[in-house]
């Protein structure tokens, strides 16, 4: 009889070594691609189709025939994963295996990994102990942390200052880059990832932050894209202080035009990303920015979309969330450079300014 340690308190603090060499996740890809420890890897015993049928069989047949029906699949899937992946370990090899509830699906590839000798530990309750840990410890951490806000209109370059910052050591949240969303009209960067997983994965960064340092985070809104922040995160980034970076309006025009640049190929693309604008300035204003749109007037598009759309509704949104943003700063330009020196200059006055002039 082999004996698998259960473990229930496998959330290590992620700025020390992770203790195995794999977290490996068993349940199917679909299971998985919602949420699922970062770092991880899934080496599904049952795929989705697969769990499909045999939940259906269970349903109509009952339980002995489903489990028959599973242990052939299971086993198969197993044998394959041994071949693939688990050929090339040497004896000192050490995985932590979880399902959705440490049951079954979990046990099945740990008892065949630890007769072949490995040291199989599998987490006790599975993926539901690990999403219960992430709510527990969303309300727990983001008051632990002093905030730092990076207000300031549209096209001023905030992300790449908050990348500035991050090069110089400061401890950085891009929430806008775990949401994969921009949190504008024009803002998606591709797929975003389920509110799950970007629970997950923002878990996953306070993990590596340290408590005694503060942490530089963007303006934003409690939704980014389709994407909510969790309240207490909210609320903490609200009561925070902060600084509003401002850039002039020919600097920011440049900007979002080198920043959006993949946009600029498709026009259509944009005709379909502006249209719902309409409700909110009208049909003659759309039918003008479509012209724009045909005459290539990329510079007059952008900086009518920031002067009627962008800057007024953030201004009100920054009033309305952000109330101690009692600082700010000008960058006449928005280049390396200028983020480099406006990172340096933020993290060696913070507290010694209230107002300061612009940064060339």
């Amino acid at each position: 009889m082999i004996n698998i340690p259960l473990r229930t308190d496998v959330f290590w603090n992620r700025g020390s070594p992770c203790p195995y060499n794999d977290v490996i996740d068993v349940r199917s890809p679909g299971e998985f691609d919602e949420d699922r420890i970062p770092g991880s890897i899934n080496l599904p015993v049952l795929n989705d189709a697969e769990r499909a049928e045999v939940g259906t069989v269970y349903c109509q047949v009952g339980a002995f025939a489903a489990r028959k029906l599973g242990a052939g699949i299971v086993s198969a899937n197993i044998g394959r994963h041994i071949r693939e992946y688990f050929a090339g370990k040497d004896r000192d090899y050490r995985p932590l295996i979880y399902c959705w509830r440490g049951g079954h699906r979990s046990a099945s590839l740990a008892t065949v990994l630890a007769h072949v000798g490995w040291r199989v530990t599998v987490l006790n309750g599975g993926y539901k102990t690990y999403r219960q840990h992430v709510r527990v410890e969303l309300d727990r951490m983001p008051p632990l942390f002093e905030y730092r806000i990076l207000s300031g209109a549209t096209g001023t370059g905030k992300t790449r200052l908050l990348h500035a910052l991050a090069e110089r050591g400061a401890q950085v949240l891009d929430l806008e880059q775990l949401a994969r969303h921009r949190g504008s009209v024009l803002g998606a960067r591709g797929p975003q990832p389920s509110q799950k997983y970007f629970d997950s994965l923002l878990l996953a960064e306070f993990d590596r932050y340290d408590p005694s340092g503060p942490v530089w985070v963007e303006a934003e809104s409690n939704r980014i894209g389709n994407i909510y922040l969790p309240p207490v995160l909210w609320q903490t980034m609200r009561s925070a202080t902060g600084i509003e970076i401002q850039v002039p309006i020919d600097g920011r025009v440049r900007h979002l035009l080198a920043e959006y640049a993949h946009l600029l190929v498709d026009a259509e693309a944009i005709r379909t990303l502006l249209a719902p604008l309409a409700r909110r300035h009208g049909s003659r204003l759309i039918e003008h920015w479509n012209r724009l749109i045909d005459d290539g007037a990329w510079d007059a598009l952008v900086a009518s979309l920031l002067a009627v759309h962008y800057d007024p509704a953030y201004a009100e949104s920054s009033r309305r969330c952000y109330p101690n943003i009692g600082r700010s700063l000008t960058m006449c330009e928005v280049t390396p450079g200028a983020f480099d020196e406006t990172a340096g200059l933020l993290l060696e006055k913070w507290n010694d300014w209230s107002v300061t002039g612009p940064v060339n």
